[in-house]
């Protein structure tokens, strides 16, 4: 018999942080509304990540809960976690499905779009970044080798001389796919070190996973219907900004 995974020590005040997090908690799943600047994972495991401070929900037997889907460490809101085995692989096959909704608020400074709402559907090729050795994505013809289908529906909610709050809903799930299209379309996300122009800077990116609609586990249960709230932080820039919702 294979012996119980030892648990790693979690201090109590990084329990009390990570239980103040939580917006859903049951047995199958637990959803938290993750602040900017936490990294879901680190590479190695260890570190103040969400994924390392999930040890605090382990069990005796150290099986806790585990990722099924990630956010950027620089946006803030909604991330949901599998409980079980089996509520990892519900759930996971409902993002590869793309049967999950999801809405995020960003708020993007520049050349905004004439239209109020629209469709990017512009494919995303992962390059080298020129900033920080990172990669990004960047528009590419749909052909083109290793480029990637991508669709992101998009709405300005509120705009202000160059800055809009625009609500965006991934269809796909490239990596920084908001991001990259929302650049593409000459409006970059404020505080984004790789697709901004540094015009309108931020201190953090300016990005939020609102909303998250996916069926639970449990076919019994129906729909998780999650809403994070928007940190103080992004709710001052659209005071400053004269945005509204």
């Amino acid at each position: 018999m294979a012996r119980n995974t030892p648990i790693p020590h979690i201090p109590d005040e990084d329990r009390a942080f990570v239980h103040g997090l939580l917006i859903h908690e049951d047995d199958q799943v637990l959803a938290f509304n993750k602040p900017p600047g936490l990294a879901v994972q680190i590479a190695g495991g260890r570190g103040k990540s969400l994924d390392f401070l999930l040890w605090a929900f382990a069990k005796s037997n150290g099986k806790r809960p585990r990722l099924v889907h990630r956010i950027d460490s620089g946006t803030s809101g909604v991330l949901v976690v599998a409980r079980t085995k089996p509520a990892a692989a519900a759930l996971s096959h409902e993002f590869s499905e793309r049967n999950a909704s999801k809405t995020y608020l960003a708020i993007v400074a520049g050349q905004l779009p004439t239209e109020s709402e629209s469709v990017c559907s512009e494919a995303l090729l992962k390059v080298p970044s020129d900033r920080g050795g990172r990669e990004k994505m960047i528009p590419a013809p749909a052909k083109q080798k290793g480029a990637m289908s991508a669709e992101t529906h998009w709405k300005i909610l509120s705009r202000s001389d160059s800055v809009a709050l625009i609500e965006a809903k991934p269809v796909t799930g490239r990596m920084h796919q908001i991001r990259a299209h929302l650049a593409a379309l000459g409006c970059p996300i404020l505080g984004d070190r790789i697709y901004g122009s540094g015009k309108l800077s931020a201190n953090r990116l300016m990005l939020h996973a609102a909303r998250l609609d996916i069926a639970h586990p449990d076919p019994g249960a129906g729909r998780l219907q999650l809403e994070a709230p928007l940190p103080e932080d992004f709710l001052a820039r659209m005071e400053e900004a004269a945005l509204s919702i």
